[in-house]
């Protein structure tokens, strides 16, 4: 029986993206798993923090998209092209971590061999949507070989 301090079910969304960065042709459907993971109030006015567990798999991108807040990330397991505007495009492997912030685009793209697995949370204004969509790609600034984690 739930009490007042249970704690509510977790929710699982499967969002469909665009085509995969494959060859043409390729039967892999472009789908990542998103689990909402914890929400509750932050002690900044205004905003929330929310905790998500992001399951790319091999060769599927985010699809470029924003956040009404920052992102703090860290990646459980795989390893994954990290494309944020304005820096250069990074590679996160296991036990590496990534911030983002407000409102800024960015993509990321699973390069295998397995399933890319990141915990993210997220600092974000209350009532927002947790992500959006952005419209075409953004051009990072530039490419890079493998970043420091950070």
């Amino acid at each position: 029986m739930a009490g007042p301090d249970s704690v509510p079910p977790r929710t699982r969304t499967v969002v469909q993206e665009a085509a995969p960065v494959l060859r043409a042709g390729d039967d892999l459907a472009a789908r990542l798993t998103r689990t909402e993971v914890q929400r509750g109030p932050s002690s900044v006015p205004g905003r929330e923090i929310v905790q998500v567990l992001t399951e790319i798999p091999r060769g599927v991108e985010s699809g470029w998209h924003t956040h009404p807040g920052e992102e703090v990330g860290y990646l459980i397991g795989g390893t994954v092209e990290l494309c944020v505007e304005g820096r250069p495009t990074r590679t996160v492997r296991a036990g590496e971590g990534f911030l983002i912030p407000p409102r800024t685009p960015h993509n990321a793209r699973d390069l295998g061999p397995g399933t890319g697995r990141m915990l993210s949370t997220y600092l974000v204004e209350v009532g927002q949507p947790l992500a959006t969509l952005t419209a075409g790609g953004v051009v990072p600034a530039r490419r890079a070989g493998r970043a420091a984690s950070g």
